[in-house]
């Protein structure tokens, strides 16, 4: 090296800039975002009763292992594989001879558990599918499996990722598709629904009790401006329920930890918008045609009208001489789970079993 030659410098990445002592937005949460540079950081967040952004606890892990009972050399289908956080539990167990067969719909999320779970990549198959076509799946995989899972939550990558418009709580594109290649966007689906099927799908798919003023608030909105942003969905909701986006920030300030006004909201277009009610009733359907003798099926759901169609499909299907037994109540997550992770609190569990 001369003088006159340039002096090598490594270049800095500077961690995101944000306001206050602590990071809000999910861009600026650097630390959470790589957990394997911050060692503890995962831990610390969730002793807090907060879900770590990018990352998701799966629920009721215990429970799914306790009614699912995977064994060695069993084939296993997760229908909604997401991080892989259920999936990690069971391979395991079907080991050695086993196989986990898993299906999502979110290709991206797909390939990052792909080579979360490389441990196992002899042991997995994954379709980059809803669960909708899980009889094409099954008819590449022998036809049959020992055990379903379907958890038909959203996981936490989606929600907390502002991009994704799923979050009520950051502004971002109206889009809330699952498979972002394809399908109406939640803001396609909004400026065509009409005010009569908006309240009624507020009502079936998310328990809304003010459905009738929210349908109503957001179609007004919609005809002044045109609803492309997750705020400008959120401002609509907040102005039925009494509040601007500044009163409802302010009683956030001052302490009111319940369910966003708009939660409910987004969860029904969600639903709407990636046809989930749909794919459940197929799965539900197809299952006891796809289970061995023996075979168990364990969903996992998260409001009343998904709890509603597997509980009667369970009955019915024990009533018909399809299963053998199914779960008499549903199962929810205790007091002292749902304190470490939030969002297992509207989760319910239930089960069935073919006759062997």
């Amino acid at each position: 090296m001369t003088m006159d030659d340039p002096v090598p410098t490594t270049e800095r990445k500077r961690r995101p800039r944000y306001s206050g002592t602590h990071p809000h937005r999910f861009g600026e949460k650097y630390k959470e975002l790589q957990p394997e540079r911050y060692p503890g950081i995962v831990e610390h967040v969730r002793q807090q009763g907060g879900t770590p952004a990018g990352t998701h606890v799966p629920i009721l892990v215990a429970e799914v292992l306790a009614a699912l009972d995977p064994k060695p050399g069993e084939v296993v289908l997760d229908c909604t594989l997401g991080a892989g956080g259920h999936a990690s539990a069971i391979l395991p167990k079907i080991l050695p001879g086993g196989r986990l067969v898993g299906i999502d719909r979110d290709v991206a999320e797909l390939e990052r558990t792909r080579a979360r779970l490389e441990p196992f990549a002899e042991s997995l198959s994954l379709h980059p599918v809803s669960f909708a076509w899980v009889e094409s799946v099954a008819a590449e995989e022998g036809g049959s499996f020992d055990g379903i899972l379907a958890d038909l939550g959203v996981s936490s990558m989606q929600l907390d990722d502002p991009e994704r418009g799923f979050s009520y709580k950051e502004d971002g594109p109206l889009d809330m598709r699952m498979d972002r290649s394809t399908g109406r966007t939640a803001q396609h689906l909004l400026a065509s629904i009409s005010e009569e099927a908006l309240a009624g799908a507020l009502t079936e798919l998310a328990d809304e009790p003010d459905a009738a003023k929210v349908a109503k608030a957001i179609v007004g909105a919609r005809a002044r401006k045109p609803l492309q942003r997750t705020l400008d969905l959120v401002r609509a909701v907040l102005s039925a329920k009494g509040y601007t986006l500044a009163t409802w920030k302010a009683r956030v300030k001052e302490g009111d930890t319940g369910l966003h006004p708009a939660a409910r909201t987004f969860q029904a277009i969600r639903i709407l918008v990636n046809g989930e009610l749909d794919a459940l009733d197929r799965l539900l359907d197809a299952a006891p045609r796809l289970l061995r003798p023996g075979g168990r099926i364990v969903i996992l759901s998260f409001h009343s009208g998904e709890d509603r169609r597997v509980k009667i499909a369970f009955r019915d299907g024990l009533r018909g001489g399809l299963y053998e037994a199914v779960s008499e109540e549903s199962v929810r997550s205790t007091p002292t789970a749902t304190r470490s992770n939030p969002r297992a609190a509207s989760a319910r569990l239930r089960w069935a079993r073919m006759p062997a």
